[in-house]
């Protein structure tokens, strides 16, 4: 198989999955970024109280 061909059908088969948008029904993308920035803040929270010699 050349690299032509192989880039012809991962275009065709990325073109067929267009239908359904990637996403899941039950992720709200509000609710996934707001949880991942709160996991951020309790590690920088956390990182912060166990660096108190500075």
């Amino acid at each position: 198989m050349s690299l032509h061909s192989n880039a012809a059908q991962l275009v065709t088969l990325a073109s067929e999955g267009g239908e359904h948008g990637g996403n899941h029904e039950s992720l709200s993308p509000l609710i996934t970024g707001g949880g991942a920035f709160l996991v951020l803040l309790v590690l920088l929270w956390i990182t912060t109280r166990f660096n108190r010699d500075r």
